[in-house]
């Protein structure tokens, strides 16, 4: 054996390996981003609530993620905050219509600021919540996930969030449609208004704000009056949430093409046939942003999808361009299947890791995806009646502009999957309900062999396959509510819900 070139190949190997890493690593459906912890803090508060027959105590658990120091003139985030308000059966009922089995609901938050002599109020708007069951007895629980404004702080010193006027809009899911339930006559109850009962002024966060670079803000105009006395420069600044910025539409995005292909949504019980009808006027047009995880069975890693700390792609939908429908009168009983139809362009990632602990490398993944099919729906009826909510679409990945430790690995220009692998995600009702609500789906998938790797004759294909592909790759996403710009009563411009796991648990 020539001893030079089995060091050659294995400094080969380790850099190889190094860089099939990093594929994975860089995210399986993902774009950039880590799954590192973020920090928060939880406050639970009491409200008393204007119910039609009086008043009714609930339960407000707030968890936020604010730094825990700031900077004169730097905006504070808190990021995704939640809003988990519990309330009792009994009130939900005098608020719904007889029969609610899942409520869709908003919350929109008061949040006092003060810092030294100064004060202020945020309004955290329309933080929505998907799909919450009504259980046959005991508490309902609506989880309201959302981002909300930023502020920024004129002077030093430690300033306070304190939770004001909670107000609640609710509305009815029936079936696997809201639409469904507004032919019906079923609309959104009017608004909950909730007042701060016995917190005594809990606040929600304490922010330790220190001074900054000296004359940060501009020069005042005279006699202008603000908070504490001073002039407009030394006033709390709120910026509310906005739509994306440098567009004025809540969905900037395209309708989705292609054809929706429901064959891995379950399927009927054998009997009568299933009429297959595509909807008059192709669907309805909207947009919604789903994020998640993903896990690397040979690498024992997580990473990112659609990081929502940076600038996550949307989903455009055509919502309920099919259906598949059987009586229950029918042999086999009855079916129901809407079928909506998407398109998920995801950013590439843009990733560095230190791979063995000391070598850095860079990538760049590209992510295909083909149309994207969401099947909703239920089978039985009564006491046998289940539902289910599947969503699948073909994906290929191509890896380009690699470096290790700076230096670029030219790789060729059609390093890929050999082919488009299955993704097939499934949500829980009533987790998830259907298309508008949004909510939680996992699934498990396999990645195949890579091919077209390597230049100059370099076969890289097997260490890449060796590296990555095979099966028992788990997904999680959760996707957020879905804005129709059409609708006034839907959830517009869309929100960037919690990541799987970032979610205040039930309880």
């Amino acid at each position: 054996m020539n001893v030079k070139t089995s060091v050659t190949g294995g400094r080969r190997s380790v850099r190889l390996a190094s860089v099939a890493t990093v594929v994975l690593l860089a995210g399986l459906l993902s774009g950039s981003g880590s799954a590192a912890e973020e920090g928060g803090s939880a406050v639970t508060l009491a409200y008393d609530c204007a119910l039609p027959g009086g008043t009714g105590r609930v339960t407000v658990r707030v968890t936020t993620a604010f730094p825990s120091s700031g900077t004169v003139g730097t905006p504070l985030e808190s990021g995704l905050v939640t809003v988990d308000v519990r309330l009792a059966r009994a009130d939900l009922e005098a608020l719904l219509p007889a029969g609610t089995e899942v409520v869709a609901s908003t919350a929109t938050l008061a949040v006092g600021i003060r810092q030294n002599d100064r004060s202020a109020e945020a309004r955290w708007l329309d933080l929505p919540a998907p799909g919450s069951a009504v259980p046959a007895e005991g508490e309902v629980g609506l989880v309201h996930t959302g981002p909300v404004p930023s502020v920024t702080l004129p002077a030093a010193g430690d300033v306070t969030f304190t939770a004001g006027r909670l107000t609640l809009g609710l509305r009815p899911v029936t079936d696997t449609a809201p639409e469904a339930g507004a032919e019906s006559g079923s609309a959104a109850a009017p608004p909950l208004g909730c007042e701060p009962a016995e917190h005594g002024g809990t606040p929600l966060a304490t922010v330790a704000v220190t001074a900054g670079p000296p004359d940060p803000w501009p020069s005042r105009t005279e006699g202008e009056e603000g908070a504490g006395g001073a002039g407009a420069g030394d006033r709390i600044a709120v910026e509310p949430r906005t739509a994306e910025a440098g567009s004025e539409e809540p969905c900037p995005v395209e309708p989705p093409t292609g054809t929706a292909d429901w064959s891995d949504a379950p399927k009927p019980p054998e009997g009568g046939p299933v009429m297959e009808v595509d909807i008059p006027g192709g669907g309805t047009f909207g947009c919604a942003y789903a994020v998640g995880m993903a896990t690397v069975y040979k690498l024992n890693g997580a990473m990112v999808i659609n990081d929502p700390a940076k600038k996550p792609g949307l989903i455009s939908v055509l919502a309920n361009v099919h259906r598949g429908q059987r009586a229950a009168n029918a042999p086999g009983g009855y079916y129901l299947r809407l079928d909506s139809l998407g398109n998920l362009k995801l950013p590439d990632a843009d990733s560095t890791f230190l791979t063995f602990g000391f070598q850095p490398v860079s990538a760049k993944v590209e992510f295909e995806n083909g149309p994207l099919t969401i099947s909703t729906g239920n089978i039985g009826t009564g006491s046998t009646k289940t539902y289910f909510a599947t969503a699948s679409f073909k994906q290929s990945l191509r890896l380009r502009d690699v470096k290790v430790n700076g230096t670029p690995l030219d790789v060729g220009p059609n390093c890929r999957t050999a082919a488009p692998f299955k993704v097939v995600l499934n949500g829980d009702f009533p987790k998830y309900v259907n298309v508008f609500g949004g909510g939680p789906m996992n699934g498990k998938v396999e990645i195949p062999p890579f091919s077209g790797c390597g230049t100059g004759g370099e076969d890289l294909d097997n260490l890449f396959t060796a590296a990555i592909s095979g099966p028992g790759n788990v997904v999680a996403m959760n996707q957020g509510m879905t804005c129709v710009p059409s609708d006034s009563s839907t959830f517009c411009p869309p929100t960037v819900p919690a990541l799987p796991g970032k979610e205040t648990p039930a309880g």
